[in-house]
Parts: structure tokens; sequence; C-alpha cells
């Protein structure tokens, strides 16, 4: 007994000390955490180089605590990239910007704008090289807004156009002998496919291909005329696969000069005058962001912009991490319709959809909002179905000419997994009911021909509803409407052909006319919804298991989210055609 005794103390006291010790580092994360949050202002030294590494997701809005989402290296949102740029041409500190690029992990339409950006930079007249040890398709786009472009003499060069690829869980639903019943609108409403196809319909394929070909275009028309080189000749690189070395690359004029990374370094001491033996005072972009702007206006803090981000799938109830939830989106817009400082509002779109009741409900406070103030919706890498839904009340719309928008349609899917459960696992059910169609959406069974009619029309009423408020939101006709919708995905540059938006544009040009329409000058710039609390992150971050497999998983993320997704679906759905995943 006595040792039985002596163990059990040994153990509560080693118990005991354990939670001590954690407590203490706990403890000094969230110093860390708070020291992070409330970090002091930059100093930046005369003569230095901007350096700008985009190796990290980018997503519309910076996270307010990063390293919960990607260990301790810097994430930032477009907003502050921009921003940042934006105040790097005006600071007399920055002498020019170095591009270190390998693979950018964004969307099309963001790599465009933060290649506006840079090109707006350039106009400044201080100089942007780029460098990288081995370019992909998205680093040497983003790099021909560069001066001059050099590349690691031994690294490897991507050039071989752009691929769409989608994924399709058929033949996994047949192996477990899982059946799906799809009821839609629009031909092109193609995100039911992934689970009653095993490849692209007619229909789904000519909107991939010419999203594909669009995407394709802008992107030789940039280095084109970045380059001076002629777009049928890089076809025929592209074709060919002419380029795939740095000698290769020097050689089609692609890239200016080979050089290791010390010899870029003396080429920058060149160009700014730092003598050799000197080191090169530079500032990354992550930490320029906390240098505060010089700024030669007053601002007016009773004259306010509200931007409103919208970025994930549309979900009831309120908003998580890649998430849009109705509730807590439809708050803030109520609380910017409300605040009399608030003069107009911008509403940020990074949506592939997601439940139509969901986005009726937030596109009803938008709506509101339009008839006392200006807004402007602002669309970045995706703005479709939900996402289009949502934005279709707004007085303007602009997106970047790479943003997927459109999608206009709805579905619904019912699976049935009697023949998985009987055959795979045995398993029988059996019910009794009420009344005739009390087992109305019975996932056990085959769905019986009356429900699924009575799924159809819910599904033909709710298309109905939202073409009914794009023909009034964008002043034409509903069976205009209809014929461009069907589910259709366009790009940017095509939805403003079509009268799906107004402008090709960016955030920053959407703050701007949002402005003028409300006839402000030395605004304010507030970010809506309000962002949680860095101690709730850091909690978070030590308890979800989905930020552990963003991180595990890398760039195959995307593949468990969209599955994830899948699981809340609930009713009819407003959302974009399958996972498009760009190469």
């Amino acid at each position: 007994m006595k040792q039985f005794f002596k163990f059990m103390f040994a153990s509560m006291l080693g118990t005991f000390l354990t939670l001590v010790v954690l407590f203490f580092i706990l403890l000094g994360i969230v110093a860390g955490v708070v020291s992070m949050a409330s970090k002091d202002e930059v100093k930046v030294s005369p003569n230095s180089v901007l350096v700008v590494r985009l190796d990290q997701p980018i997503s519309d809005r910076s996270p307010k605590m990063p390293f919960l989402m990607a260990g301790l290296d810097g994430v930032m949102g477009l907003n502050d990239v921009t921003k940042s740029l934006k105040k790097a041409a005006d600071d007399e500190n920055i002498k020019g910007i170095l591009l270190d690029l390998s693979d950018i992990p964004a969307g099309i339409a963001t790599i465009e704008e933060v290649r506006d950006a840079l090109v707006a930079f350039r106009e400044s007249g201080k100089f942007i090289y780029a460098y990288s040890n081995s370019y992909t398709q998205p680093a040497y786009y983003l790099a021909t807004a560069a001066d001059k472009i050099f590349m690691n003499p031994q690294g490897n060069f991507d050039f071989r156009g752009v691929v769409a690829q989608a994924i399709f869980f058929k033949g996994t639903l047949d192996k477990l002998n899982v059946k799906v019943k799809v009821v839609r609108h629009g031909k092109y409403k193609s995100a039911i496919e992934p689970f009653v196809n095993d490849k692209m319909s007619d229909a789904s394929r000519e909107q991939m291909t010419a999203l594909a070909q669009s995407a394709w275009t802008r992107m030789l028309e940039a280095i084109s005329k970045s380059r001076n080189i002629d777009v049928a000749v890089l076809n025929a690189i592209a074709d060919s696969l002419k380029i795939r070395s740095g000698e290769d690359a020097v050689k089609h004029k692609f890239v200016d000069q080979l050089m290791y990374k010390d010899e870029l370094i003396a080429f920058l001491k060149d160009r700014i005058g730092v003598d050799k033996e000197s080191s090169i005072h530079s500032v990354s972009l992550e930490n320029y962001k906390h240098v505060l702007r010089d700024r030669k206006e007053t601002i007016d803090r009773k004259n306010r912009i509200a931007v409103i981000y919208a970025s994930g799938t549309i979900m009831n109830g309120k908003s998580d991490d890649g998430q849009i939830g109705a509730e807590t989106f439809s708050k803030a817009i109520r609380k910017a319709r409300e605040d009399k400082r608030v003069k107009a509002v911008v509403i940020r779109v990074d949506s592939p959809g997601g439940d139509a009741l969901a986005s009726e409900i937030i596109w009803r406070e938008v709506d509101l909002t339009s008839k006392v103030k200006p807004v402007v919706a602002s669309f970045g890498d995706v703005a479709a179905s939900g996402g289009y839904y949502i934005s279709c009340a707004a007085d303007t719309i602009l997106a970047e000419a790479g943003t997927i928008t459109g999608s206009i349609g709805v579905f619904g899917l019912v699976p049935n997994f009697k023949g998985f459960l009987g055959d795979k696992l045995g398993i029988t059910t059996d019910l009794v009911k009420t009344n005739k169609h009390s087992d109305l959406m019975n996932l056990a069974d085959e769905m019986p021909a009356f429900q699924e009619a009575y799924l159809q029309h819910e599904v033909e009423q709710i298309y109905q509803v939202f073409i009914q408020h794009v023909a009034e939101g964008r002043g034409i006709p509903v069976s205009k409407v209809d014929s461009i919708g069907q589910g259709r995905v366009w790009s940017g540059s095509d939805a403003l052909q079509i009268g799906l938006i107004d402008k090709i544009g960016t955030l920053d040009d959407a703050i701007k006319i949002a402005a003028d329409m409300a006839k402000i000058k030395n605004y304010l710039v507030v970010d809506l919804p309000e962002q949680r609390d860095p101690i709730q992150m850091l909690i978070k971050g030590f308890t979800d298991d989905d930020i552990m497999l963003k991180k595990s998983l890398g760039e195959y993320y995307g593949y468990f989210e969209y599955v994830k997704s899948l699981e809340k679906m609930q009713g009819v759905q407003a959302r974009m055609p399958f996972l498009i995943e760009w190469q």
C-alpha cells in the first residue's frame, strides 16, 4: 500500500509539473501573439530594396494572426499586398523592388491584381527586378511586370499553356453502390457532374475551354507587351516546349540574364550605389506593411467606406474560416447601412457560392443597403453562382479579367445509400410514416417520381427568383439573363461584354468609384466583418484539425476542402461547377 501511494503521489506531482510547464509555455506564446498583434512601426533605412515573396496562399484579406495558418512564415492578404506596393511607390527610402519568386499559390485574378499594382509602382520611376531559381507559369506571368527578369543558370522554366482540371467521384460512388439523383436548372450547371459523370459533358467542356483560353490569351498579351515577343511566336514556343532551361529562356528573350544569387546581390549593390563590402538594406513585404504611411492629406473619420469581405462558401449561420455565414455577413451589412459615418459600401467577393437560401438572405441586405447609400461589388478570383447572387443588387460591379463569374443556376443532389448499406454493409432499413410523403428525401431508398418533381419545382422556383434579381440589379431583361445564365461560368472579360459586370478593375478601383458615388474625399476605409480576437484564434490554432491538415496537405488541401463542403450541403444550392485547378 505504501508503494501504491508513493507512485500515485509521484504521478500526481509529475502531472502537476507538466501542467505548470505547459502553462508557462502557453503564457509565452500568448505574449508573443499579443506582441505580434500590436507590432510596433517598422523603420525603413534610406536606399532600401523592398523584397516581395509571394510563396504563401493569398487570400483577399490578411488574417489577423497569420502564423496560425502557415507556421511562422509571413502570410498577407491581397488588401495589404496592394496597399504596401502603393505605399512603397511614394516612400523615398524605397529605391526599388526585388520580386523573389517561386510558385505563387493564388488564382489568376489575384495574380492579375498584384501585377496591376506592380505596373502602377513602376510609374514612380523606381525599378522592379524579378529573380527565381525556377519559373512556374504564374510566377513568370507576374515577373513580366518587372524591368528585368533574372534566373538561376541551372533552373527550370515552365511554359506550356493553361490546363483546367476537374475531379470526378462517380467511379468511387459506383464502387460503393451509391446512386445520386440530380435536379438542376441550366445545362451548364456542372457542379453535379462529379457525382454522375466520369468526364466533362460537352456543355461543361465548352465553358471550361473558353475560361482556359481566355486566361491564356491575357497571359500571352501581357507577356508579348512586356517582352516584345509576338503572340503567335509565344504559342509556337509553348506548343513545342522549346523553353526548358535558363539558356532556352534567354535565347527566346523570356529572361534577360542568368545569374546566381550572389551575382544578383552584386548587381543590386551596383544598381543602388552600395559599396561591395556593405550590405543591402532590405525590407520584406510582410514587415513593410507595418510602416506608417506619410499622408499628405488629412483623413476625415466622419466619412467612411466600409469594405465587407465575402470569402469562401456561402452557408447559413455564422462565418468561419473559408465560409461566409449568412448571419455574420448580414449583420456586417446592416452595421454599415445603419452607421451614418459610412457613406458607401464595397462588397469584396471571392466565393464559388453555396446555399441558395443563405445567398438570398445576404442579397436582401445588399439590396436594402443599395437603396440608401452607394454599393459597389468587387470580384476576386471567383464570384460565381451564390457569389454572384449576393452581388447583383450592387450599383456597380467590377472584376478582374480573369475572375470566374456568373454561373447563374441552381441544383439539388439527393444521394441514395440503399445499395451501399445493403450490399456493402448488410444494413437494411424500415420505417413507419403518418402521411404519404413523410419520408421525403429518404436517403436510404429510391426517390419516387413525385418527390423528384417536387424538388425540381423548388429548383425552378429558386432559379426564377435568381434571374429576376439579376435582371432588376443589372437592368436587363429576364430573357437575356436566362440566356447567359443556365449555370454557365464566364471570365471577367467575357462577363463585361454580356453585361454581368460594369468594369474591369481592382478592389482599389472599386473603393475610388464608391467614394466618387458618395461624393467624398479624404475618407477612412474600414474592413468588415470584424475579425476574431487573436487569443481565440490562437486556441483555434491548437484545436482545429483543418489548420494542421492545410499545412500538411499544401496544394492538395483544396480537394479535401471541396469534399468536406459537400457534407454541409442542405437544400438547393447555388454553387460553381466543381473544383477548378489551374496549372
